[in-house]
Formats: structure tokens, sequence, C-alpha cells
């Protein structure tokens, strides 16, 4: 776990206030900021506790130690992620289909969270489970765990994902879906687009198409539950496998639904990575002329 985070300062903070360099170059939020105050040695800068109030000196070094954070205890149950990409910071998997991220009640022990906790552990790691994005547990793909609450506060709204699905009937061109969800009356998981509903808005780009199926990218400006399954019924094009907003099921027993693109800047040197996993084998099979 990344416990300690160390910065150089540059030329352009130099006498500026530790606050400023913190925010605006570490990115650093207000709410991290507060709990490294109240911590001994949180914020340092050449061996030396610096305030918030302090001027900065460019070439110093200036280390932040996160405060150490309750377990929040998940189950390790024996499994491999299917590892993309990992550092001392991230943790990145491909999700199969049919697995929740999270433990819930129904799901105790057969989550992402729990292989994670076995593979972590036998790594000598210990961290609490965030997962940046959380897929449906029938939306195979991308997974980003943050190892610290840094990470979360750096990343939050800076993680771009592109989506792909099938969805049924021929369509063709790009186009954006500016349209409000709220649950559909007399339901607790059902959405629908309704006035009254929270904005959301989806990109999509359609990549192949027949006269029975189409294949789509799909971009989220917004991130409402169901959102993609919720707009492309509205489009009247409900995604295959998704009976619950009129796809249906006989080719694939889940929603062709797959988070298969991640891209982000690397929350301490900023570089920017880019990630990838192909379609699942089941959407292939599903429509195997568009692929």
């Amino acid at each position: 776990m990344a416990e300690t985070l160390k910065f150089t300062v540059p030329e352009e903070y130099d006498q500026k206030p530790a606050k400023w360099f913190l925010k605006g170059y570490c990115s650093v939020s207000t709410r991290m900021i507060t709990l490294l105050k109240r911590e001994k040695e949180g914020i340092l800068m050449n061996g030396k506790i610096l305030r918030t109030v302090d001027p900065v000196t460019a070439g110093a070094q200036v280390i932040i130690n996160l405060p150490e954070e309750e377990s929040s205890f998940i189950e390790p149950v024996e499994g491999e992620p299917e590892v993309v990409y990992e550092d001392n910071y991230l943790l990145v998997v491909n999700k199969p289909p049919y697995m929740p991220v999270h433990p819930v009640k129904q799901h105790q022990t057969d989550t992402l969270a729990n292989i994670v906790a076995f593979y972590s552990q036998n790594r000598g790691e210990s961290y609490v489970f965030r997962a940046l994005n959380r897929l449906d547990r029938n939306t195979s793909g991308l997974v980003m765990i943050c190892k610290d609450k840094f990470t979360v506060f750096k990343l939050k709204h800076l993680v771009e994902k592109t989506y792909f699905a099938l969805v049924h009937g021929e369509m063709s061109g790009s186009g954006t879906v500016s349209a409000p969800i709220g649950l559909l009356e007399g339901s607790k998981i059902v959405r629908r687009v309704i006035d009254s509903g929270a904005p959301a808005v989806t990109h999509y780009e359609v990549l192949y198409s027949n006269k029975e199926y189409s294949f789509v990218r799909l971009i989220l400006e917004t991130g409402k539950t169901h959102q993609i399954r919720c707009h492309m019924a509205h489009l009247g094009h409900p995604l295959l496998g998704d009976d619950l907003y009129g796809g249906k099921a006989e080719l694939i027993s889940r929603q062709a639904l797959h988070c298969g693109e991640m891209r982000f800047p690397h929350p301490v040197t900023g570089e920017i990575i880019e990630l990838k996993t192909p379609v699942p084998d089941d959407m292939k099979k599903a429509a195997p002329t568009l692929f």
C-alpha cells in the first residue's frame, strides 16, 4: 500500500503557500489536507513539518504521509483476478460477467472484492477495497481499485471509460442521448427517462450493424445507475440479453455490455495511461456476424 507520497517543488511554486502547492500541484483535496494536518508528521518539507500557510521552496522535497485507515474486512476467497495494470497506487482488473464487485447480502464470498483480498494478501499487501467505478454484476470489463485515499481523491473525476454494447436493431452513425433518468414508478430497480429525473448524457457511435443487431461504442458524460441500458432502450434499441429493459435473452443470458477501455493520468506522475481489454466471447458468440 502506498502510505508515503513524495513530490519535488517546481520553480513555479517557489515561495507559494504550501496549501496552494498541495492543491494545485499535488491535487490533494481540501478534505485530505484537513486529515493530514491532524497527523503528527502528515506533511514534511526536507524532513521538517510543513504547515499549510508556510511557503514552499523550489527543489525541496515534500513528503505526504497518508493517515492510517481502519481496515474493512473482506473475506479472502481463492481466485485469480485478471490484472490489466498494477502499481503501488492502483489495481485495474478485467471483471468477468456474473460477478458482483462488492459483497452484498446475497453475495458474501463470490465477488471481485473477495478474490482481490486473496490476491493482495498473497502479495503481502493490505488495503481497503475501493472500486472507483462500479460495474453491474452482469456487466464485464475494467474495474479500477485504488489502494489509498489520495488516489481516490486524485482520480475521482479524471477516469475516462469507454463501453461497448450489442443492441437490438439496425443503428447507424453517432449521436448523443441527453435525457433525465429516474426510477420507474413502483420499482426500486428499473430506471426510465422522466422529466423529473436526474440529468444524464450518453454519447454513442455505431461501429458495426446489420438488420438485426448493432455493435456500439458508448461514453458516459454522467454516471447514473443503468444509464446505458436505460438510454439505449429509450432509443428503441435495448441491449441484447437485457430483459429488464426490453432486450431478448435467447442469444446471451446477460446484458451485452462491456467496459473495454480506460484512460487516466497517473495519480503521482501524471503520465497518461490507456488500458484496453477485448470484448468477451459470450458477446462475440451472440452476434458473430458483427465480429
